[in-house]
């Protein structure tokens, strides 16, 4: 694996500070049942990190206190997690909104067959990964038979309600390019996913996230190895666009990793960059209960350009039209 940050590091990034925090972004651990590509996770099967108990009872007692209205959970798959539940009950008898970032195949794993109905008795907003709608592509950068089985997981979730106007759960899907590109237009490509997912397999969903691959930890490391790194890197560069740096989406969120120590946003925890506290050198999320960081200076690098070129990308899709 090939380190990226210090390709990063030397960055010409605007200088950006936060605004009223609206999300926690909580990691539940690295570990997941893919191996994908584009993960910036560098999540795996072999992966060991996992959320402790006290850890998620933290990630409440924060949540209580700050009073936040969405509780973004991911991973790699949040759901292999034994205290996943917990976080998910505990944070909706808080009326807080859930949301899932699902890689959809979990819920074909033994021990997971009743997952669908979890996640629709507590209302939990459902993000599909799925980048792409043809078959070869998806196996390509997820590995052989997932989108069977990314297919089944979603009839699944239709079958349930999701993406029914009359139920109000929540389906969203997120598409990554497969290589070293951005991403097309998000509107035009969910038409495309929703005409072809809808005729070819009668699946529905409500919206699609086009999501920039990031150049860290796994996707990162191919780009080195592949000689692709400078030149993705220009590509960012080149579309940077200054109106998209009002709505990235570190402004209003925090990050949350496995051990309860937070970040500026998720890809800033793979690069193991902490928020920027005076006088600390990290910071766990117990130790903000009842503190405000409006104004917090946060820490950027040269990935950053990721989340600002061309559309702009975030953990809610394009920035702009």
């Amino acid at each position: 694996m090939h380190a990226t940050l210090p390709l990063l590091n030397r960055t010409t990034f605007p200088a950006i500070d936060r605004r009223r925090l609206d999300t926690l972004q909580v990691n539940m651990g690295y570990r997941c049942n893919q191996s994908c590509m584009h993960c910036h996770v560098n999540a795996g099967p072999a992966r060991t990190e996992m959320m402790a108990r006290e850890v998620v009872d933290d990630v409440l007692a924060f949540l209580r206190s700050a009073r936040l209205p969405t509780l973004d959970i991911t991973g790699g798959a949040p759901e292999l997690n034994p205290h996943f539940r917990r976080l998910v009950t505990g944070a909706r008898a808080l009326g807080i909104h859930v949301m899932d970032r699902c890689n959809l195949t979990i819920l074909e794993l033994p021990g997971q067959e009743d997952l669908p109905e979890f996640l629709a008795a507590n209302r939990v907003e459902v993000i599909g990964s799925m980048p792409c709608y043809l078959e070869d592509n998806v196996d390509r950068q997820r590995g052989g038979g997932v989108f069977q089985s990314s297919i089944r997981a979603l009839r699944k979730l239709n079958a349930i309600g999701y993406s029914n106007p009359a139920s109000g759960l929540t389906l969203n899907l997120v598409y990554n390019p497969q290589g070293a590109s951005l991403p097309p237009d998000q509107a035009k490509l969910e038409r495309d996913y929703k005409q072809h997912l809808g005729e070819r397999y009668g699946i529905a969903f409500d919206h699609l996230y086009t999501l920039a691959n990031m150049p860290i930890q796994r996707f990162g490391s191919w780009l080195v190895s592949k000689g692709q790194f400078g030149a993705y890197m220009r590509l960012l560069k080149d579309n940077h666009r200054e109106d998209n740096l009002d709505q990235v989406m570190c402004r209003t969120l925090l990050s949350v990793d496995w051990r309860g120590y937070v970040y500026d946003c998720d890809f800033n925890q793979m690069l193991g960059l902490p928020l920027r506290l005076a006088g600390k050198p990290r910071t766990k999320l117990s130790d903000l209960i009842g503190k405000q960081l409006d104004r917090n200076p946060i820490v950027v690098a040269d990935h950053c350009y990721g989340c600002t070129a061309g559309q702009g990308s975030s953990c809610g899709g394009a920035l702009t039209g």
